[in-house]
């Protein structure tokens, strides 16, 4: 019986090789379980749906559904498993489209293994990561990018559209929390209100939504 505390994986990549890349990197790890692979969307979809993983370590390239349908289709499962999105060039345009899609992170094929193994618990967690070499440039492709939205930010206090702004910046908990002279801990609580209040399921749709709804702009 699986231990409730695992994290299960399924590996969604059309390349053989990388998948057992992948499986073997995983598999020396106590806390983590490759439960499935799947060799393109429609597969990683089906899969999904049969085996309920807790992150896909999602493939934005593949023939037939790519990753970008995949990652919408299986978000909108219920309970769905978090998506972390894994490419080889860190300036792939379809990036932004996968975060929009429902990812809730994104990493290089060439990251370091243990930064590998800590996006995947991140990301289970409900938290998000990124690349740091894509961060910026992410953040200001949302600026340029991002259509505005009617979403209502009026149920938001003035210190959670604060703290909003500063996440939409791309800045950590604890870089929050030293710039608002608050605690860590009085950050996340910020944070978990903004997510419920918009009822998003994590950080990454929180800043979909304030670039959309015009509360954070391109830096001039």
């Amino acid at each position: 019986m699986t231990d409730p505390a695992t994290i299960r994986v399924l590996l969604a990549d059309d390349q053989p090789l990388v998948r057992t890349g992948l499986r073997m990197i995983l598999g020396t790890e106590p806390d983590l379980e490759v439960v499935g692979e799947a060799a393109d969307g429609r597969a990683a979809i089906d899969a999904c749906a049969e085996l309920a993983p807790d992150v896909v370590l999602m493939d934005v390239r593949m023939p037939g559904v790519d990753g970008i349908e995949a990652t919408r289709a299986v978000t909108a499962l219920p309970d769905p498993p978090r998506v972390l999105v894994l490419t080889t060039f860190d300036l792939d345009e379809v990036v932004y489209d996968a975060l929009r899609a429902g990812a809730s992170g994104f990493l290089l094929k060439d990251a370091p293994e243990e930064r590998l193994v800590t996006a995947i618990r991140v990301v289970a967690e409900g938290g998000s990561l990124f690349a740091p070499s894509v961060t910026r440039r992410l953040i200001a492709e949302f600026s340029q990018r991002a259509p505005r939205s009617t979403v209502d930010l009026g149920a938001l206090t003035e210190r959670e559209q604060e703290v909003l702004r500063l996440v939409a910046r791309g800045r950590s908990n604890a870089e929050i929390a030293g710039e608002l002279f608050v605690s860590e801990n009085t950050v996340k609580t910020h944070v978990a209100r903004v997510l419920m209040k918009l009822g998003v399921r994590d950080r990454v749709q929180a800043v979909v939504l304030a670039y959309e709804s015009g509360l954070v702009r391109p830096a001039t």
